[in-house]
């Protein structure tokens, strides 16, 4: 599709292209243009909420619900609280920071437009949603820039971001972009040989999710094989610093706001968007804990979640070892992150915005790409009518149950195919692109020779080509 579309401005690269003469319109700034393109629009779908005005269930029937706009009363930011200190936040810390730091901004201007008599009477709520949503657009551009940069010799494929369809759906919905945002930076620093910057990056950013914690998981078998593990201490240490500076302040001052996040991970029940609640919704509560009372920890529940995710890890582990080329790390990243929303009892629909950029690395192809995406979307239009009722217009549970079925059949299909290219290597298209491509994101592990592999003999890197891949060296 992009291929036919560029002919307007010359066509396709070819082989010799000469990249870098522009005076402008250079890759990067093309797919930040389409990135504030995608966030105008999704802030449009966004907009008829933003008052908290939500009579007639308006954040259901519009597709504009925010936990923004939901949180903003309910967690005391509308009179001044600080999360932590003055009221629980059911978020990590540097989530709650966020949240503050949109309050106190939001405050600011409120007060300037209050005092100028020149701007009109401010609106709390609508300040607090604006600088949100003008933050979250800011770490939206900064993922752009990252897959950009992670890309190597394709940057195009930050297109793939920048227009994607689950950034339109869920920019605004929540905080989860801060997230996604350093770890595709901390991913951007490994990729650059700054391992302790990565390590710092990707701290803060299980500071602000805990998902990105995968990311050190993956780096340390790809570097188990390729020998690397002093750079993988490194980054695993700078990361555990950076996490620390971040918590322990906010641990000390509120231990038991700051372990909210904590215990409530631990006695929330399945989501409703998780395959467990389907099951259990179809096993009429008779599967694992069955029925529970208020407040009452899924404990079986809890221990198969843990032990199919630790076996996940483990087959993730293998495969990194006994592939026949070392796998690139998005590709590792994105089938254990995948892993992880598909078998974790809570899988939001926003936490697609996690998979983004990882999938468009690990297999930076249009079609299936928009297909998978196609479904995240259909999930999200299901779950707000399936919020609003079939009584007043929405649908039933059979219908949300569906696109939850059909979403995560997309992200299982998507995960084949990548394992498919880890497992033949020429069908992988960032090595076929461009003679001498071994893992653009690789970092201290592009090119290295393997020291530790599950097969007889040390396989060294192959150097891929248009033709074909051949041996280095």
């Amino acid at each position: 599709m992009v291929a036919q579309a560029s002919e307007a401005v010359g066509g396709p690269w070819g082989r010799h292209a000469v990249t870098g003469r522009a005076r402008f319109w250079t890759p990067l700034r093309v797919c930040l243009l389409f990135t504030v393109g995608v966030l105008a629009l999704a802030w449009a779908k966004q907009a008829p909420c933003a008052t908290g005005d939500w009579s007639g269930s308006k954040q259901y029937t519009h597709l504009c619900y925010s936990d923004a706009v939901a949180l903003f009363g309910s967690r005391g930011l509308a009179e001044g609280q600080v999360p932590y200190l003055d009221s629980a936040v059911e978020y990590p810390v540097l989530t709650g920071a966020m949240m503050q730091l949109a309050a106190v901004i939001g405050r600011g201007w409120d007060a300037l437009a209050g005092g100028s008599g020149l701007l009109p009477d401010p609106l709390p709520i609508y300040t607090f949603t604006v600088v949100t949503a003008l933050l979250l657009a800011v770490l939206a551009l900064l993922v752009t820039r990252g897959t950009l940069a992670l890309s190597g010799r394709r940057p195009w494929d930050a297109a793939m971001v920048a227009l994607s369809p689950v950034l339109l759906v869920y920019a605004f919905t929540n905080w989860d972009l801060l997230a996604v945002a350093l770890t595709t930076l901390g991913m951007w620093a490994w990729a650059r040989h700054r391992p302790v910057l990565a390590g710092v990056l990707l701290g803060l950013a299980i500071a602000a999710k805990f998902y990105p914690l995968i990311v050190p998981g993956v780096l340390f078998a790809l570097c188990l094989r390729a020998g690397r593990l002093r750079t993988w201490l490194a980054t695993v240490v700078a990361a555990g610093v950076a996490w620390l500076v971040v918590n322990v302040p906010v641990a000390l001052a509120a231990p038991e706001n700051w372990a909210r996040f904590f215990t409530l991970s631990d006695t929330r029940p399945a989501n409703p968007e998780s395959i467990w609640a389907l099951l259990i919704d179809w096993s009429g509560d008779r599967f694992l804990d069955g029925p529970l009372a208020e407040g009452q920890a899924p404990e079986q529940l809890n221990t198969v979640v843990a032990v199919v995710l630790v076996s996940c890890a483990a087959g993730v582990c293998w495969l990194a070892l006994a592939a026949p080329l070392r796998p690139r790390l998005p590709q590792l990243a994105f089938l254990l992150v995948a892993a992880f929303l598909l078998l974790n009892k809570v899988y939001s629909p926003q936490y697609a915005l996690w998979l983004l950029p990882l999938a468009v690395l690990a297999r930076p192809r249009w079609r299936s790409l928009l297909a998978w995406q196609a479904t995240e979307a259909l999930v999200w239009a299901m779950t707000m009518l399936y919020y609003l009722g079939a009584d007043s217009r929405g649908v039933g549970v059979e219908w949300f149950y569906t696109a939850v079925v059909l979403r995560d059949v997309a992200i299982v299909a998507l995960m084949v195919l990548v394992v498919r290219e880890v497992w033949q290597p020429d069908r992988d298209l960032v090595r076929r692109s461009w003679p001498g491509v071994d893992d653009p994101a690789g970092g201290v592990l592009d090119g290295a020779v393997d020291v530790v592999t599950l097969r007889p003999s040390r396989v060294a890197p192959r150097r891929f080509s248009r033709r074909g891949p051949r041996a280095a060296g």
